[in-house]
């Protein structure tokens, strides 16, 4: 049993990290192609609001691989209904692990997977979302500097 444990864990795990993968890579294209990137956007209105739709678009994509271990949990008959299996999942991918629900003996390890997956995709997204920052803070930067260089055009 451990070894089919094992192997079902690897599999969900290449499967959300793949899902995550093509997701960061959609939203990326997303943004440049839009011009909604926020070091696109010139108001802070504007920057705001992308980075806002950002970090929806990657709770959206943790909730769908949330989704797909509830939908194993189920599957393999360790909940009787997708309330208690998505509440296990979420608790267990975000590493909270309440621990008032739990799989029976033999699945233990896959939600111990789960944990571990679920910190390091939630890691890259918070990667993501700095590197996102860090373009919004230079373009910043980058306006200030301009601002402060017409300033000192007009007072020389």
């Amino acid at each position: 049993m451990l070894i089919a444990n094992l192997m079902l864990a690897l599999a969900l795990f290449v499967a959300t990290s793949l899902i995550h993968l093509g997701r960061l890579v959609g939203l990326s294209v997303l943004l440049r192609r839009r011009g909604v990137h926020p070091a696109n956007l010139t108001t802070m209105t504007g920057q705001g609001l992308s980075i806002i739709f950002i970090v929806v678009m990657l709770f959206l994509l943790h909730a769908a691989e949330i989704w797909l271990y509830a939908l194993v949990y189920l599957w393999l008959g360790q909940f009787g209904d997708m309330e208690s299996a998505l509440y296990f999942s979420t608790s267990t991918f975000t590493t909270v692990g309440f621990g008032d629900v739990y799989l029976d003996r033999p699945w233990r390890m896959l939600s111990a997977a789960e944990s571990a997956n679920g910190f390091l995709l939630i890691g890259w997204s918070t990667a993501f979302l700095v590197s996102v920052s860090a373009k919004v803070r230079a373009f910043q930067a980058e306006i200030a500097e301009a601002i402060e260089g017409e300033d000192e055009a007009r007072e020389g």
